[in-house]
């Protein structure tokens, strides 16, 4: 094969590739929906995908990987759907930081209830080992984020990302778009315990 061939045909490769890994991942995404991390199997998996079990390892480590893989895809999609959403309240002019995180609270349930399935996947506890480890790391990064946007306000950091994850628990177990108006509604009306303690004091 000539050069030119063999340029020719990359893209091609890369496609079929890209495409490959897509269909493993959409495959596994129903299977693990269905029948649960632990009751999923590798063969599973590639029957749904009309793949090889050598693709599959090409692409992927094993089955905590695709498992993995759709969790930090959905993570990302969550991410920029917060952040646009905290880019739209302050081009419109919003200065508050609470009514900031709300917007972006209100775009993070939007996408759980989106995908609900795969949400609720993820928050049954039936995962790889080792997962629950990387929820907590995901929590933790969470607060970090909002804890930027409230300076120096620890103790609220700490009370609206719990409130906002037990929000996510039950609004995805539910399907109610509803409640999870009205969790936001009652978060925003939390304030720091200085602010509260000076309003109190007039």
């Amino acid at each position: 094969m000539s050069d030119v061939e063999q340029v020719a045909t990359q893209p091609r490769t890369s496609e079929r590739g890209a495409a490959t890994r897509s269909s493993l991942l959409a495959a596994a995404r129903e299977i693990f929906v269905s029948k649960g991390f632990a009751e999923a199997g590798v063969t599973d998996v590639v029957a749904r995908a009309e793949a090889s079990v050598g693709s599959l390892y090409h692409h992927f480590s094993g089955k905590a990987d695709l498992y993995l893989t759709l969790f930090e895809d959905f993570q990302a999609g969550q991410m920029r759907r917060t952040k646009q959403a905290a880019r739209q309240a302050r081009a419109a002019g919003e200065s508050d930081p609470m009514r900031v995180f709300l917007a972006a609270a209100r775009a993070y349930l939007d996408g759980c209830l989106e995908e609900r399935e795969l949400a609720e996947l993820f928050l049954r506890g039936d995962g790889p080992p080792g997962f629950e480890v990387v929820m907590r790391e995901r929590l933790r990064t969470w607060a970090e984020l909002n804890a930027a946007l409230f300076e120096n306000e620890a103790a609220l950091v700490v009370v609206i990302t719990g409130a906002l994850a037990a929000a996510q628990s039950e609004v995805v177990r539910t399907g109610d778009r509803a409640l999870a108006e009205q969790v936001l509604a009652i978060i925003g009306q939390i304030r720091p315990a200085a602010s509260a303690t000076a309003s109190s004091s007039r």
